[in-house]
Order: structure tokens, then sequence, then C-alpha cells
């Protein structure tokens, strides 16, 4: 494919990011953000990164057939689907952020389209209990808030579902195992269940590197900003994939490799424009390495725990660390609130 193909097809893919907040991506737009890469290997980065987008670009229409097949799934819901709906228990317990609040408003699209239920249930006795969220990164937030809630409105008897679109499998059992401690501690009887679409499940656990899913270098690029930014991380150095797993969302070792020290190479330059919070890493906000390293988008909204230079920036800025052209504008990107935060 030509230059022009791939910046159009990269496009097509992200088409419906934060439709209504944003003008659309086109070609344009696209091939703005890959020019800020190393020239020599732009064709090559788009290549791979239209591959590897096409699988973890999450539209609201695939969550949406994913609650959908979910809703009437005896597995779930027994053999009254509308029984079960009627009297099921939907958290709205997110502290921070809004991806639990458009989950449930997918959910509730659906819920009302198959089976005429307009009002959710947040306290039925017989029912069980929702929790909704889009991606399971870290496990963090949804480990605080689960915790939370088990601590001090869960019931003493109770069954929860945990329903994401995807997960990363070291937060899928970190949160596991943070809210089967807080069970334990509340003394309560709840059973945990975890649903998700199965192509949107991806080994980042450090024991399996070899076939992480997420943005793992085999190899220390050679650029001078990322040696750089390596000699400064002492506490936890970057370590390296080793060489030799299954491709999975990539197409190959090389295009994997490039992709990974385009990525990281952007990402220390980004970081060597002006002073940072250690936590925004090269590939993704991270207390290791360079970064969780995360491919993973919604329509709604670009996570942090993606390389910076997937989301990072402010087009109107010429210098300092926001000068750079993002593809992925973050939801209030540019604010104080997101650019030099914590992760929740």
């Amino acid at each position: 494919m030509t230059r022009e193909m791939l910046v159009q097809s990269i496009a097509n893919t992200i088409s419906t990011y934060r439709t209504g907040e944003l003008q659309q991506p086109d070609a344009t737009h696209v091939d703005r953000w890959a020019s800020q890469f190393t020239q020599a290997n732009q064709l090559a980065f788009l290549r791979e990164f239209d591959h590897v987008i096409k699988q973890t670009f999450l539209t609201e229409a695939t969550i949406s057939s994913f609650i959908d097949l979910l809703a009437t799934n005896p597995a779930l819901t027994g053999n009254n689907p509308a029984d079960y709906w009627s009297k099921a228990n939907v958290l709205n317990i997110q502290k921070v952020g809004l991806s639990q609040r458009s989950m449930v408003g997918i959910f509730e699209r659906v819920i009302q389209s198959k089976f005429g239920i307009a009002n959710l249930q947040t306290s039925h006795p017989e029912g069980e209990f929702i929790y909704l969220d889009d991606v399971i990164f870290t496990g963090t937030r949804i480990g605080n808030d689960l915790s939370s809630w088990i601590e001090t409105s869960a019931p003493q008897v109770a069954k929860l579902h945990i329903v994401v679109a995807g997960w990363h499998l070291f937060g899928r059992f970190g949160a596991g195992r943070k809210i089967d401690a807080a069970i334990a501690a509340s003394k309560k009887k709840i059973e945990v269940h975890f649903w998700s679409i199965e192509r949107f499940r991806f080994e980042d656990r450090k024991y399996y590197r070899i076939n992480a899913q997420v943005l793992v270098p085999s190899a220390i690029p050679d650029s001078q900003v990322v040696r750089d930014y390596l000699a400064q991380e002492t506490k936890y150095p970057l370590q390296l994939r080793p060489l030799g797993g299954q491709p999975g969302i990539f197409s190959s070792e090389a295009a994997r490799s490039l992709l990974e020290s385009e990525f990281l190479i952007a990402g220390a330059s980004i970081r060597s424009r002006g002073s940072m919070s250690n936590v925004w890493r090269p590939l993704g906000f991270g207390y290791f390495g360079v970064g969780f390293g995360g491919l993973v988008v919604t329509h709604r909204n670009c996570p942090n725990n993606c390389p910076l230079a997937m989301w990072w920036g402010d087009p109107t800025k010429t210098t300092g660390a926001l000068a750079w052209y993002p593809l992925l504008a973050r939801d209030g990107n540019s604010s104080a609130k997101n650019v030099f935060s914590r992760f929740s």
C-alpha cells in the first residue's frame, strides 16, 4: 500500500473517535501526525500501525454488539433474560473518569431495545450486580471502585458480574486479587465473574512478555534521546522483550520492533522538551520501564496507558512538552488535570 492509501486506511479505522467533540480524523490529519516520526521509517511505521489499530480500536458498535449478545447469554441470564434484567442492579460507582457512564449508556440502549426496560435497578433485593467499564489496563480503577463498594454498600450475599469490552491480563488478575481481598476482609459472601470480548484479551504479564500484546521493546534503538531517558531511569530499568514469541496483533517481529522503536524515540523526545512527571513514560502511563505500551483505543477516548506519541500534545503549541501533534487527542488533553495529574 502507498502512503496515501495507508493514511486513509488509518483515518477510516479511527473515524468515529470522539464523534461530535473533535473534527473527524481524515488522511491529512493522520499524515501530519506520521510526519513527526523518523522520516526514513514512516512508510513502514504506517504500514504496521495500520495493521495493529484495525485490531485494537473499539467502536461503539463493537461494544454494543458484545452487550447485545451478553444480554441473552443463558450463562449469565438463565432462560428468562427479560426477568433477569428487570431485577439486575447496574452499579454507577466509578470515582474518576467517564468510561462507566458511557458503558451504562450503551447498556441502557441495548436493554431497552431488547426488553423494553427503561429504568435500571440499583438496589433490587433479588438482583445480581453488574459493574460496567470499557477496558482494563492496570486494573487500578476497577479494583479501587469495587473494593470500596464491597466494604460499604454491598449486601452480605451477592453475585457480581464485571463486564468490560476488553482487558489486559495483568490488570485483570490484579483487580481480581484486590477484589477477593476486599471480600475476605468484609466477611461477605460475594461471587465474582468477569466477562469480555475474547479477542480483546491482551497478554501483558511480565513473566509472559515474550508473547506480550503491548509494546515492549526487544532492543534499545540507536537514539541519543532514548539513551538519555534510560540513563535517568535507574530504579526501574527497562527489561527487554525476548525474541521468538507469537506475533499476535503484530504482522511480524521486524514490523513490531520498528513500531516499538519509533514510539519509544518519539515519546522520549516529547519528554525531553519540558519538565514532566515521571509517570508519563514514553510508551504511556506507568511506574516501570518505558511505560505500559497499550494499543487499545475506544471510540470515546485514548487511554493514557498508550504511547505518548498517540495522544499527547497540543496542535497550537510550537515549543515545550506539548509541542507534538496528537493522532488521538485525549479529552481535555492540554489541561493540567490530564497532562500533569496522576492516573486513577
